[in-house]
């Protein structure tokens, strides 16, 4: 596998020319996150700094597209990598094997592997301040399962995990 320096070079290149789809199915090939149930990219309008939205679309059971923002490529390539995998992790979700039909349990496992990188390892870890902002969000979806609910019960390890980040990242910011 290329470098990461090395990516981020051909990704600039795709964007310059305007070529975002081009340079995020190129990112999906090199970085391992390619699924049959994955249909291909389509573009939604511009991300602002503040709000990047990805979104897995289709039928559950059905091939999904991933819609990203043309502007994708003009952010970290660190955090667009992993609002990537985010997205594939729900194209997965939405397979007929490995349906989960809960929009809390997806949210919940596509966040982790942000902060874990548990099927994706080869994706670059993001920055403290992202790790804090997406464990949050993690813990509002696993607080939405319900308390004490059979899906909390399932993800209490996880829960505990991400509550340790939290911790440490807090504890690193005093």
């Amino acid at each position: 596998m290329k470098s990461f320096r090395e990516h981020l070079q051909i990704v600039n290149t795709f964007h310059e020319l305007g070529e975002t789809i081009e340079a995020a199915q190129f990112l999906i090939q090199e970085y391992g996150l390619e699924n049959p149930n994955f249909k291909g990219f389509e573009l939604r309008e511009k991300a602002k700094p503040e709000f990047i939205l990805m979104t897995t679309e289709g039928v559950l059971g059905e091939p999904q597209i991933i819609r990203i923002p043309e502007n994708t490529f003009e952010y970290p390539l660190e955090l667009m990598l992993n609002l990537l995998a985010h997205e594939m992790i729900h194209v997965s979700q939405k397979t007929k094997e490995n349906l989960i039909e809960d929009k809390n349990e997806r949210e919940w496992q596509a966040y982790y592997e942000m902060l874990f990188h548990i099927k994706f390892p080869q994706i670059p870890e993001l920055s403290d301040f992202h790790k804090r902002f997406f464990a949050k969000k993690a813990l509002e979806y696993y607080n939405r399962m319900g308390e004490g609910s059979e899906l909390q019960l399932k993800y209490a390890n996880q829960k505990q995990e991400t509550d340790n980040l939290l911790s440490f990242l807090d504890a690193k910011t005093k």
